[in-house]
């Protein structure tokens, strides 16, 4: 196989304009695309530099908003990222950050109720 990378995952909203909100004004990402389509909104956002991007969607009759577990997302500074996300509203499910021999990390959800990992690997 000569597959490079994962290049979009999706991940089901109930609001797009919420949840483009959400990943760009409180996370950080940068929004890549916000275009319509015959039946909506492709709304796609990305940590800078990053490979792979996500879709915010709502087209998945499967995948209800919400239903998405354990997105993880890497962080070069996990303290200050938790600090910068406290301040911007974030609730967190433990009170502080969880260390494991691979690194440490928080949980946390969007405002759907996604729920989605930080952590920063010990290398």
């Amino acid at each position: 196989m000569s597959v490079t990378h994962a290049q979009i995952v999706s991940v089901p909203v109930g609001d797009q304009d919420r949840a483009r909100d959400f990943y760009v004004d409180v996370l950080g990402f940068d929004l890549v695309r916000d275009n319509p389509m015959p039946d909506g909104r492709w709304v796609q956002v990305a940590p800078r530099g990053a490979v792979t991007t996500l879709t915010l969607v709502t087209w998945f009759d499967s995948m209800p908003a919400g239903s998405l577990r354990g997105l993880v997302l890497e962080s070069d500074d996990l303290d200050s990222d938790v600090a910068r996300l406290r301040e911007r509203g974030v609730a967190f499910a433990e009170d502080s950050v969880q260390v494991v021999p691979w690194g440490r990390y928080v949980t946390f959800a969007d405002p759907d109720g996604n729920g989605l990992v930080l952590q920063e690997t010990r290398v």
